[in-house]
């Protein structure tokens, strides 16, 4: 990935541009999503939700957008759905401690609607510039709306799963399982995530 000069962002400017945004550092790129207003979604939010966990991790799992609880406690994946997903990490050898874990916005929508592509492309920079800061060596992709975003399609979840993608512009493999809320509704549909995480420790092996 290409690597660009520390940037601080001035405290009192949190509408700094894109391409200043991928200049910035961990404490800088932190500040600027706490104040940022670039989507209409900082007038309801309680608070930003950044990311949580190892800078340094080899996996990064990246899903949707905070939920209630999560604008609560800003911190990604918390309540049931973040149980699961660190009993699903768990499976697989991994503390939740050891990856890291961000969303593709930082800010919930109101009443849990998907993100509007204006919102998406909002916070994509900050999504970017976490990515290039971690440089992970896979990414799991938390359901629909993470997947199609990250892979740029509209290809249903399904089509997308059990294969190795890379994210675009790099050269990391990312990797597509369903969201821990979907499967909380649908615990039918769990053994294939397991067959997902399965599939990525394969991927991230070099065995796929």
């Amino acid at each position: 990935m290409a690597t660009h000069k520390r940037f601080k962002a001035p405290a009192d400017t949190p509408n700094i541009s894109s391409a200043d945004i991928l200049r910035l550092d961990w404490q800088a790129l932190e500040r600027a999503v706490s104040v940022c207003t670039r989507c209409r979604l900082h007038e309801t939010r309680t608070q930003t939700v950044f990311g949580v966990g190892n800078r340094r991790a080899d996996w990064m799992v990246i899903g949707e957008a905070p939920g209630a609880e999560e604008d609560r406690q800003g911190e990604p994946f918390v309540g049931r759905a973040g149980q699961l997903l660190n009993a699903m990490l768990k499976a697989i050898g991994l503390a939740r401690e050891e990856v890291y874990i961000a969303n593709i916005l930082k800010s919930r929508p109101p009443h849990n609607r998907d993100p509007l592509p204006d919102e998406v492309a909002a916070c994509e920079p900050y999504l970017l510039r976490q990515i290039e800061l971690v440089q992970p060596k896979i990414i799991l992709a938390v359901g629909r709306i993470a997947a199609q975003n990250l892979l740029k399609t509209d290809t249903k979840i399904g089509l997308l799963r059990g294969k190795r993608h890379t994210y675009p512009g790099t050269a990391i493999p990312l990797v597509v399982t369903y969201h821990p809320a979907y499967l909380l509704r649908a615990p039918a549909e769990k053994r294939k995530a397991w067959e997902d995480l399965q599939f990525a420790r394969r991927v991230l092996k070099g065995e796929v």
